[in-house]
């Protein structure tokens, strides 16, 4: 009787561990897939600090989505579950980039948008910052184009054909007529070292669906610049990756730079991209930022408007706040002067 006991605690213990085994298996197994969900609504308080900043009574917040490579329980569970997505990888992922480049891209565009940010709300608060400008950072080169042979990641270009090109405006304007085929010499600064390239200018690739254009090959290159800003400004962004946070980074910038609190006392969210001039662009996920906002029980919520091929961030936001029964605003807006004239007219019931 004792060793029959015995046997089937063995048997019962081989089984917990054939099925953990299983368990641990499958979730290791990556799919072409990336699963993403809403994730939280962070106060910008914590996050961006200005040297003498005013306080406020209320709170930015930016929003976020957890996102990761998805495993047959994450696919599964999106299949059954509201507001969890699948989105396959190549609608992400360049062509032969790895997450890992993906994610690093995701930084560097979260490193572009906050000065971005700053540039705009500084200039919005009646301060101008000193800024240089340094030339163009390459990122990644195409492969197949010519610049793979000769260019690499983290050269600086200076100049092309003997004209100085200190901004990617620059950079494009003397490319703009150059004939595929055309070689261009490209002055350039490489781990502190001058050096001197010659590249063809091919066409980008199919999958690039770039329409038969023709480029230097360079992929996200961005302008290099040095930028002092007086008071001193300090964002901590964490892991957080991704262009969308830059209308909010403005406002809360813009916020603790004046006198007067633009939040009034009220939870104030919001997501979209943001360039120099304070122009309001899409971003994706807006139905999960919608919904981790209404979780954190925000009052106002602004999403990105356009006249781009409908629906814009604004009517999917507005979409999905009716379908969650959410409490809070939601305002469509195109610039950064926008939002803050809502705020500024807002009057709290």
């Amino acid at each position: 009787m004792a060793e029959r006991m015995k046997k089937k605690k063995w048997s019962r213990s081989w089984t917990i561990f054939g099925l953990l085994l299983i368990i641990l298996i499958v979730n290791q197994i990556p799919l072409p897939y990336y699963y993403s969900q809403p994730g939280e609504a962070n106060a910008l308080e914590d996050i961006i600090m200005v040297e003498g900043g005013e306080g406020e009574e209320g709170e930015f917040y930016i929003t976020t989505i957890l996102q990761r490579r998805a495993n047959i329980p994450l696919y599964v569970w999106a299949q059954i579950s509201p507001y969890r997505e699948v989105t396959p990888t190549d609608s992400y992922l360049m062509d032969g980039e790895t997450d890992d480049e993906y994610f690093h891209r995701q930084e560097m565009m979260m490193t572009s948008s906050q000065e971005a940010s700053k540039l705009v709300a500084y200039r919005e608060a009646g301060l101008e910052p000193d800024i240089e400008y340094e030339g163009i950072r390459v990122t990644e080169v195409i492969d197949g184009m010519d610049a793979a042979d000769h260019l690499q990641e983290g050269d600086l270009i200076t100049s092309v054909n003997g004209t100085d090109v200190n901004t990617l405006e620059e950079l494009n304007a003397e490319l703009e007529n150059v004939e595929i085929g055309t070689e261009v010499t490209v002055d350039l600064t490489r781990e502190e070292e001058a050096e001197t390239a010659s590249v063809a200018i091919d066409m980008f690739p199919e999958e690039m669906d770039s329409e038969g254009r023709g480029g230097l090959g360079l992929l996200f290159p961005y302008t290099e610049r040095s930028i002092e800003f007086d008071p001193e400004v300090d964002i901590e962004a964490g892991s957080i990756g991704g262009p969308s946070a830059g209308l909010m980074f403005a406002l809360e910038i813009y916020n603790q730079l004046t006198p007067d609190d633009l939040t009034k006392g009220l939870k104030v969210a919001g997501t979209g991209t943001i360039d120099d001039e304070g122009n309001i662009g899409r971003i994706g996920g807006i139905e999960q930022k919608v919904v981790a906002a209404e979780e954190s029980e925000v009052d106002i919520f602004f999403a990105p408007e356009d006249d781009l091929d409908s629906p814009s961030n604004y009517e999917l936001a507005i979409d999905t706040a009716a379908d969650i029964n959410a409490e809070m605003e939601v305002v469509g807006v195109r610039t950064f002067d926008e939002a803050a004239a809502y705020l500024e007219d807002y009057t709290p019931s």
